[in-house]
């Protein structure tokens, strides 16, 4: 009997390490699409969503990563912040831009950052990198895309731990682009009011890393960073007044180690005509 129960907790603790693995590791390219009052030659525009990779690595040099992205094919990539792991030991601004510099070849990639990337001391360090990779960083910015004549607007906040009048920024960012379609970048999903405050079309946002621990069939997170115990933004779509923020799970951890029904995701947005 003994024996028996000693190979049933060598076969349980084997199940739950596969389980844990597969839950941190196995990868999904989560699909939607954002049909609104976008230019007419932006129609099937395709954004591929990057977020919160915090110096993970998947499998031999991030080829299970960029496979996904491959295969996307999109138009554009974004990433809202969080390439870095700001934790003693594991902040590694050569291995991030290891996997930047596989991604500009696939589409041009536009950057903001988030309180990782600040808290770790090595921003200065990844900017100066980013910028020689000719990866187009928004912090309080804003780029001008440029589709056979028409135009969209993208927008970019730095993460609110160094922009602590990020709302007023995103004011003055606004202003005299009310009539353009307008996609914000910020690491930030729980200022999504803010977003509405200014008529944002479309943001995106990660840090909530899918609530950490997800409870099955009700999809409800259990904490995320500056939401506190059972966020209100943590994947997905949301809409109010006109505003639409995609919220990414994001693709690395970081204090807490495990990801519980809560897989990593990269997002693919495609524009839509309504």
């Amino acid at each position: 009997m003994k024996y028996k129960k000693m190979i049933g907790c060598i076969c349980g603790g084997l199940l739950l390490a596969a389980f844990l693995y597969w839950q941190d590791n196995g990868l999904m390219l989560t699909k939607m699409a954002y049909e609104g009052d976008i230019p007419q030659n932006f129609n099937g525009y395709k954004i591929l969503h990057v977020s919160d990779l915090q110096n993970k690595v998947f499998g031999r040099n991030q080829k299970p990563l960029l496979k996904k992205i491959k295969a996307s094919a999109p138009d554009i990539i974004v990433f809202t912040g969080d390439l870095l792991d700001r934790h003693e030991g594991r902040t590694d601004v050569d291995s991030a831009m290891d996997f930047i510099n596989e991604i500009i070849h696939i589409a041009p990639v536009y950057f903001v950052s988030g309180n990782h990337e600040h808290q770790s001391g090595e921003y200065d360090a990844l900017l100066e990198e980013l910028i020689a990779a000719e990866v187009t960083v928004l912090d309080n910015g804003k780029s001008i895309i440029d589709r056979n004549g028409e135009t969209i607007t993208l927008i970019g906040l730095a993460d609110k731990s160094v922009n602590q009048y990020y709302d007023k920024m995103l004011h003055t960012l606004m202003t005299g682009q009310e009539d353009s379609f307008n996609i914000l970048l910020s690491h930030r999903p729980e200022l999504f009011e803010t977003y509405v405050n200014e008529n944002i079309d479309l943001a995106f946002t990660g840090h909530a890393h899918g609530g950490q621990i997800v409870i099955p069939f009700l999809r409800q997170g259990v904490f995320a960073p500056h939401q506190g115990f059972f966020p209100k933004y943590t994947e997905g779509m949301h809409e109010k007044d006109g505003t639409v923020m995609v919220v990414s799970r994001g693709l690395g951890n970081s204090s807490f180690p495990f990801r519980i029904f809560n897989r990593p995701e990269l997002i693919e947005v495609t524009l839509k005509v309504k």
